[in-house]
């Protein structure tokens, strides 16, 4: 059997540029506003077998506004920063200029202490792979906008760096389709009302 697995990237009010690693502030106004205006195209994703979000508060909280009751799965947790927890990446760049410079360039690296970004694409995509065919075969999973990124690269086997071109918006959605190891994007469009 084959499974769609649809990731829902969690509201974020905060520009790219303001976003803190590891950032596990709930939401705020801006973002609950976000999802209501999001909520149409999003509840009807809430009929998935199982629905499940990363254990940060933003990322539960939107799941829950949108009617999906997740279920927080820790491998869906955000990179490890070690101590570039919380540090927007121009603080870190501020305090640590050649550790950052050797994180960007070196996928394999963990400068901060913390996890690199092949062990974070690793766990990610091991945690899809871990998806039993005969639990359903919908899934929903509510997720921080790195894990959703995550998960594209290790879907579609491509390198690491990849990574850093990926944009993925709040509340922006993809589908995943396959089983262990052999997953396809799959690009839904609105359907059409003849």
């Amino acid at each position: 059997m084959h499974l769609r697995v649809t990731f829902v990237a969690a509201a974020r009010s905060s520009s790219l540029l303001a976003e803190r690693f590891e950032d596990d502030r709930p939401l705020d106004q801006a973002d609950w506003d976000e999802v209501q205006r999001a909520a149409p195209e999003l509840v009807p994703l809430a009929a998935a077998e199982l629905r499940y979000c990363s254990p940060t508060p933003r990322s539960r909280a939107t799941g829950d506004a949108l009617g999906y009751a997740p279920l927080a799965q820790p491998a869906l947790r955000d990179c490890d920063m070690g101590r570039w927890r919380g540090f927007t990446l121009g603080e870190a760049m501020a305090r640590e200029p050649s550790a950052v410079d050797a994180w960007l360039a070196d996928p394999r690296s963990a400068p901060h202490g913390g996890e690199s970004l092949t062990s974070f694409i690793s766990r990610v995509g091991g945690w899809l792979d871990t998806r039993p065919a005969d639990d359903g075969s919908r899934i929903v999973a509510v997720a921080e906008p790195s894990v959703v990124r995550a998960a594209l690269v290790y879907a579609l086997k491509a390198q690491p760096s990849t990574y850093w071109n990926i944009d993925v918006r709040p509340l922006s959605t993809i589908t995943l389709a396959g089983v262990n190891g052999r997953w396809n994007l799959r690009l839904e469009g609105v359907p059409q009302h003849v």
